[in-house]
């Protein structure tokens, strides 16, 4: 063989290994799950009073993360599922009144009364908000389910912020639409009630999250909850209810029912929460509802600030949907029990691996 030939069998092998190496699968990186960890979630947004926390935080056991987002930054949820369902910021205390027209632009204040927008404090009812009396938030939505036939979706007017028996200003309020784009989206028309003209925000189903989310104010998209398998609880303030009408609670704890999560709760006169195995979770009844937690892990301080804690004699067991199991427990929430309002500590333990 010359040594051109040599030089020429050299290169074609080197390309020829090259080449296989390129075409292996590159490895796989799998990230081990959390065995547990405490964590002081973030709830409060600059020097704001705690009970009145700015933020939402979404927590992801599995990876000991937590996410926190502003209240404010968003009015709208569009449902990601098969069904077609948008739902309100009940964390700003948003509510919702209809309005029997179509036309976004011919909707004034002359066809509506602010007050009626009023929720909280004994003001309101279970039409106008996103009904926290249900199991499931979908199943009674202040906007009604956003039908295939375009003349059958009305006008709403949206109080985006409120929860107090509070109405924003007239220039304040929106007047919004919202029709199907197809079978993959939505089209959102909107404006704020004293305009003439409305623009238009299309929303695409994103099937790995429960909504995609936006902001009227901004005119935008904007992300809220993360991806619907990186979260199993939300803490914050929320509109709920308490008797016959819906109220504002601060320091309330969802599940991700819609995203597989279930929990039950545990007493520690069955059970203590440091002696809680995997053996003991075969005695459980887990439940979807989204508020298995809800306000039950603490009690409210009195009317002069004074009191209250998280309660030391129950603890929760959540599943998430891919089979991991935590035993979780509150530490603390406010000055009387050594926490502070607005920064909640949690503690959990992977007690079993899916």
């Amino acid at each position: 063989m010359n040594k051109l030939n040599s030089m020429m069998a050299v290169a074609l092998f080197a390309l020829t290994f090259t080449a296989c190496k390129k075409d292996e699968k590159e490895p796989e990186i799998v990230v081990p799950i959390s065995d547990g960890s405490t964590l002081t979630l973030n709830g409060l947004i600059s020097t704001e009073l705690g009970s009145a926390a700015g933020n939402s935080v979404y927590v992801d056991f599995s990876a000991d993360k937590q996410n926190s987002v502003a209240r404010d930054s968003w009015d709208l949820g569009f449902y990601s599922g098969t069904d077609f369902k948008v739902i309100l910021n009940s964390t700003n205390g948003a509510s919702a009144l209809l309005v029997n027209k179509i036309d976004l632009n011919a909707v004034t204040v002359a066809d509506f009364d602010p007050n009626s927008l009023k929720v909280g404090q004994g003001q309101g009812n279970f039409t106008i908000v996103d009904d926290g009396r249900e199991k499931n938030i979908l199943n009674k939505t202040a906007i009604a389910t956003v039908s295939a036939t375009d003349s059958e979706n009305k006008v709403y007017i949206i109080n985006r912020k409120g929860g107090s028996a509070t109405v924003l200003a007239n220039d304040e309020l929106y007047k919004i639409r919202v029709i199907r784009k197809g079978t993959t989206g939505y089209t959102l028309q909107y404006a704020k009630v004293t305009e003439t003209t409305f623009k238009t925000i299309d929303i695409t189903k994103d099937t790995k999250a429960n909504f995609q989310f936006t902001s009227l104010v901004r005119g935008a998209a904007t992300t809220v909850e993360p991806a619907k398998a990186d979260w199993d609880i939300v803490w914050g303030y929320s509109m709920y209810f308490t008797g016959t009408f819906p109220y504002g609670f601060s320091d309330l704890v969802f599940i991700n029912s819609l995203g597989g999560i279930t929990a039950a709760q545990v007493s520690t006169t069955t059970k203590a929460y440091a002696a809680f195995a995997e053996s003991d979770i075969a005695s459980l009844t887990f439940l979807s509802d989204r508020d298995v937690i809800g306000s039950k892990w603490r009690t409210s301080p009195d009317q002069t600030g004074a009191g209250g804690g998280v309660k030391t004699d129950l603890f929760y067991v959540v599943k998430d949907a891919s089979g991991n199991v935590y035993k979780l427990k509150f530490v603390s929430y406010i000055s009387a029990d050594g926490g502070t309002r607005g920064k909640p500590v949690v503690e959990y333990k992977l007690i079993k691996k899916g």
